[in-house]
């Protein structure tokens, strides 16, 4: 039986990859620019008060939005962090994650949002969402290394690649189960479509929207380890250095750094999830 002939699709992509690096040199470099500056500036921010005082903060913030208990564990997590000297690696770790999901979220709902109400984007969309979230994150290193070198900027376009999918569904479907009758209502009513968008679709869809958005971060978070392989820096630099050492403990106390960055997060978008649907309940 022969052999079928050799699909060359790894030469294909590096030709792609050579012809994007000449010809956009220029917005890959724009890109960089804005993602580094948007990183330092977060990562400065966080750092630029005393880490006991940014601990009772995010202690008050929890208390506001969870409740007594979940402050008590920010308080005691955050103070952890601190006390295991992993405080500034932490902080570049959220401010990573931070841009990264705001960049995922901002691109991830209006493509769900267009996926909803047209439904030859929504199978245009589909494929390629399959695609992002079935290939290996270590994949996405590559070409981004390629286009924006070593640093936080790969770790971030990684990142945004990596955890966009679920924005971008979760809008989508949110969208879709709004009661056709309340849009019809709307339309009654003679609401042009963009009032009966904001008005009454993505609003009775914002508890779905914000399980999309809960999510993206939570994806995002797991990408700070991988990132952290081409020099992004912060908590992940540490997990990854106690893995090249076989340094057990250190490692050990990036891995909990990372964990109380992904309970801190999760409850409070969940809390945020919560809320806006009781607010669509009573509204």
């Amino acid at each position: 039986m022969a052999d079928l002939p050799r699909v060359p699709v790894g030469r294909w992509v590096d030709s792609t990859v050579d012809w994007l690096t000449e010809h956009l040199d220029l917005v890959f470099d724009v890109i960089s620019d804005v993602l580094k500056w948007l990183t330092d500036q977060l990562e400065s921010l966080l750092l630029w008060p005393p880490a006991l005082v940014l601990v009772a903060l995010l202690a008050a913030f929890a208390w506001w939005i969870r409740g007594r208990w979940f402050a008590v564990f920010t308080a005691l997590a955050f103070a952890l962090v601190e006390s295991m000297e992993l405080w500034e690696a932490t902080m570049s770790s959220l401010s990573l994650v931070a841009v990264a999901s705001v960049v995922a979220i901002s691109v991830g709902v209006p493509v769900g949002i267009a996926a909803a109400r047209n439904d030859v984007v929504s199978r245009v969309v589909r494929p390629a969402l399959d695609f992002m979230q079935t290939m290996p994150s270590f994949v996405y290193l590559i070409p981004a290394i390629v286009f924006f070198g070593l640093g936080e900027v790969p770790g971030v376009v990684a990142t945004v690649v990596f955890a966009m999918p679920p924005s971008v569904r979760l809008t989508e479907l949110g969208i879709r189960q709004v009661d056709p009758e309340v849009v019809e209502a709307g339309h009654a009513f003679g609401s042009p479509p963009l009032q009966i968008l904001t008005r009454i679709q993505v609003p009775l869809a914002m508890s779905t929207i914000m399980a999309g958005v809960n999510q993206v971060i939570m994806l995002a978070l797991s990408m700070v380890v991988i990132a952290g392989i081409v020099g992004a820096g912060g908590v992940g630099s540490v997990v990854f250095g106690g893995i090249t050492r076989l340094d057990v403990g250190r490692g050990f106390e990036g891995g909990l750094a990372i964990v109380v960055l992904a309970i801190f997060l999760d409850r409070t978008t969940s809390a945020v999830s919560e809320r806006a649907a009781r607010r669509t309940a009573t509204s």
